[in-house]
């Protein structure tokens, strides 16, 4: 963070959001006088765009729809030191921004994140969302060796440095998961901040479908593990398969120690065995070779990163 006072974007991904847009702004405003508000329009039909410009936002649109393409249209269309992004419905509260910014403003956070569990409404959340949050926070907990409590939340703050180092490849609403495992994996430190959480107003409507968008997230869940930690992965995989080799070839082995001959009478048996455990060891290898490929372009982007961060000599 720079010497000088550090310069706040507030960045605002917004669909079909007209009955609450305009009072999030004036919200951010109050709180956040001198930070520019970015609204960004994802085809809005509703009047969202106007509004938000009345409200003295500066209106973006992103024409391919979907949260992760917004998001990723705000990262690199910003370049204020600090971005704070919060959904467009009036869930979130605007005076919780400073607890957010806190954390980054001393240089103890890279990204910090509202979580909505311990302060909610009634309705704020549907039925299994929660549990569907807990058992996705357990998951990312496990493989990253994090304390996450809220993977979901859309109130979050970056410094500019995070979100340089945050490729968004995914399209939709899954982004929020995304955001977490890719800066848990590049080491950025994330500080958690409770909010409360309210429910949408009369008559806005939620843009979230509980199976479909559950089960992208645990698909992204799964490209991850793979990606980001293939010796985990394959290796675990490598393991079951050996495992289930053991088991197959119990019975050839039982024939060969207890016939006279050593006949073995279960011969497919033995030839789906040895396939098990072949393919248990191709996991392995494949595991470590992707590992050591991880770790070295790792390495390059940490190094491409500190030198387009070193300053000029004078």
């Amino acid at each position: 963070m720079s010497e000088k006072t550090p310069s706040i974007a507030v960045v605002i991904p917004c669909y079909q959001e007209a009955l609450t847009i305009g009072k999030v702004i004036a919200d951010f405003h109050r709180e956040l006088p001198a930070a520019n508000i970015y609204v960004y329009d994802n085809n809005c039909t509703d009047g969202t765009a106007a509004i938000a410009a009345k409200a003295g936002a500066i209106v973006r649109r992103e024409k391919r729809q979907g949260k992760g393409y917004v998001v990723a249209a705000m990262f690199e269309q910003t370049d204020e030191d600090i971005l704070v992004m919060v959904d467009g419905d009036d869930t979130y509260e605007a005076s919780h921004v400073h607890k957010l910014l806190e954390p980054i403003l001393r240089g103890d956070a890279d990204m910090t994140v509202a979580t909505r569990l311990t302060s909610h409404g009634d309705n704020s959340f549907r039925p299994l969302h929660v549990a569907g949050n807990r058992l996705v926070c357990g998951i990312i907990n496990w493989w990253a060796g994090a304390k996450v409590s809220d993977i979901f939340s859309g109130y979050r703050a970056f410094t500019r440095e995070s979100v340089r180092q945050i490729p968004i490849t995914v399209r939709g609403f899954d982004v929020e998961t995304e955001l977490t495992l890719q800066a848990l994996y590049r080491g950025q430190v994330i500080q958690e901040i409770p909010a409360p959480y309210r429910s949408r107003p009369a008559g806005s409507f939620s843009k979230l479908n509980t199976f479909s968008d559950g089960f992208r997230v645990v698909v992204r869940l799964f490209l991850i593990l793979k990606s980001y930690k293939p010796l985990t992965f394959f290796g675990g995989l490598g393991l079951i398969l050996f495992l289930l080799g053991m088991l197959t070839g119990s019975l050839p082995a039982y024939d060969y120690f207890t016939d006279p001959k050593h006949t073995i009478h279960h011969v497919p048996s033995t030839i789906l065995a040895a396939s098990l455990v072949m393919l248990a060891f191709f996991s392995l290898g494949l595991g470590l070779i992707l590992n050591s490929m991880n770790l070295r372009l790792l390495e390059v982007e940490k190094m491409i990163s500190k030198g387009g961060n070193r300053k000029p000599e004078t």
